[in-house]
């Protein structure tokens, strides 16, 4: 069933205010509600994180009436709008990790190598004494809201605002997806300019700040292209999200490492040559959609109308 094409203008004036939205409501409860300041590091995220959950659930109602989703009658088929399938699961979560991955390369390189280094004494013991510190964190992890919001929280609401109601919304405003790959990164950038704001509260030097948030924002981009990519090519919210979660956990990758002798160089730059070599045919939508329909995006929306 075709849906009715969104202006082009529109779409971007959605975008924008989805964008400038997920960041003011984080604002809410203190400027609008009136609330106390939070007295403890976990009140304070947990406000966080029901501000984000409230900003994702307006963008996707949003989106849904912009392009009147529930034309197309079947509830999957609505959800699928937003790359919220249960078919091709295990695709959609282990092509993209493995995928990620490769650019980390060097950072597994370098951390194998310093745990290889702390190795001493019988195999047995290390063995043991390895399971306990596997199981201390884990259980530590569970119990740190700084994991939830880095490793759940961030990435399933800002790739359902950022990707999932985004990119539909600009394919049905008739934008050509290589502009929409390049472009919405310009929006989740934008929405992390806050951290300017919230660094220079804490007493930060105003140009380090610039630096810090300079940075991150470049980064941002460039994940942006990334994670925008794998939605448009998979058609599935999950690839985007499981990427996320691998770079928030890894960080910047590891480039060189005095330590290894030139090991970690060598694994990045193979790494990385693996990843561009593989980008386009382990993201092949073939591997994530029955059937295409000639058609080079995911559920035709190339051809909506």
């Amino acid at each position: 069933m075709t849906t009715p094409a969104v202006p082009g203008a529109a779409a971007v004036a959605a975008c924008a205010a989805m964008a400038v939205s997920y960041v003011a409501v984080l604002y809410a409860p203190t400027v609008l509600l009136r609330l106390p300041p939070p007295a403890s590091l976990r009140v304070f995220l947990h406000r966080r994180f029901a501000c984000a959950a409230v900003a994702s659930a307006a963008s996707a109602l949003a989106t849904a009436a912009l392009l009147r989703v529930w034309n197309l009658g079947d509830f999957s088929d609505m959800l699928a709008v937003f790359g919220i399938r249960k078919d091709h699961l295990l695709e959609a979560a282990v092509i993209p990790l493995l995928l990620t991955s490769l650019v980390y390369a060097g950072s597994f390189v370098a951390r194998l190598w310093v745990l290889v280094s702390s190795w001493g004494g019988d195999g047995n013991e290390v063995g043991i004494g390895c399971a306990h510190r596997i199981a201390y964190r884990i259980q530590a992890a569970v119990e740190d809201v700084m994991v939830w919001r880095n490793y759940v929280v961030a990435p399933c609401t800002e790739e359902l605002v950022f990707r999932a109601c985004m990119i539909p919304l600009l394919l049905c405003g008739g934008f050509k997806m290589y502009n929409i790959i390049f472009f919405t990164p310009v929006f989740f950038s934008l929405a992390h300019l806050n951290h300017l704001f919230e660094l220079h509260q804490q007493g930060r030097n105003f140009m380090r700040s610039l630096l810090i948030v300079g940075i991150q924002l470049g980064y941002t981009v460039i994940f942006g292209w990334y994670a925008a990519f794998l939605f448009i090519r998979t058609g599935n919210l999950l690839s985007p999200i499981v990427a996320h979660i691998v770079c928030n956990m890894m960080g910047l990758p590891v480039f060189s490492s005095p330590r290894t002798r030139g090991v970690a160089s060598v694994a990045f730059l193979a790494g990385s040559i693996s990843f561009f070599w593989l980008l386009f045919p382990a993201t092949s939508p073939k591997l994530y959609n029955t059937r295409l329909d000639r058609c080079s995006c995911w559920h035709g929306y190339c051809r909506w109308e």
